[in-house]
């Protein structure tokens, strides 16, 4: 009795944290989705000068969005059949995930320099296209940038170009504005504690998602050998 009510403990526990997790591959994958298709980034996916940082981004969202839902729905099946099988590709499967995220934090720190030199020549030469050409698709991108980072041009200056894409400001604040560049640097040095933070707490995640998998999986196998 003490072996099944253990399982229906871990079952539970399994289908709860799979159920969010499918819940947050469904929302990456929302975001995703909506960066393609939405009518003010749609134009940046079209032309010989597409922005490889921009729509390669999105297009790792789309997929890491579609993974997490299938792992999870995995997760999910496993728990609620007691499927040895199911809980086996889960765990695998998470475990890759994991490995990624950990590749992918050791690459993000070792290179952040050069990170933050990319996001901000992606940025220079979308304010340089749209200098030049006027195009709606590279306004909205410029605006939504430089309302996210709170910032106005590559120099802050207020005599800088595209000044309508910048944030609203009143008084004495339209004089003291950010400079993009800068705002990209602040950024990334502020806040990079935080991304470290939210990876490591993911990664702690995933462990116990991995710990609970194998628990449900041995449990399982042994109610079957006393039955």
């Amino acid at each position: 009795m003490a072996v099944f009510g253990g399982i229906r403990c871990v079952k539970y526990i399994m289908f709860i944290f799979n159920f969010f997790f499918w819940l947050a591959g469904t929302g990456v994958l929302a975001i995703g989705l909506w960066l393609r298709f939405d009518p003010k980034t749609r134009g940046l996916f079209e032309g010989a000068e597409s922005p490889h940082v921009f729509f390669t981004g999105v297009y790792i969202l789309i997929i890491a969005g579609s993974f997490m839902m299938v792992v999870g729905f995995l997760g999910c099946c496993g728990a609620i059949q007691e499927s040895p099988f199911m809980l086996g590709l889960f765990f695998f499967f998470l475990l890759i995930i994991f490995a990624i995220e950990v590749a992918a934090g050791i690459w993000g720190f070792s290179n952040q320099s050069k990170v933050v030199d990319d996001i901000t020549q992606f940025y220079l030469e979308t304010y340089q296209n749209y200098q030049n050409t006027s195009q709606d698709t590279l306004r909205e991108t410029l605006r939504l940038i430089q309302t996210g980072l709170d910032c106005c041009g590559p120099t802050g200056s207020i005599v800088d170009f595209a000044k309508d894409t910048c944030p609203p400001r009143d008084g004495l604040d339209s004089l003291i504005t950010k400079s993009c560049p800068d705002a990209i640097d602040e950024v990334f040095d502020s806040k990079l504690h935080i991304i470290g933070g939210v990876g490591i707490a993911i990664g702690v995640i995933m462990v116990f998602g991995m710990i609970f998998s194998m628990l449900l999986c041995c449990a399982i196998r042994k109610s079957r050998e006393i039955v």
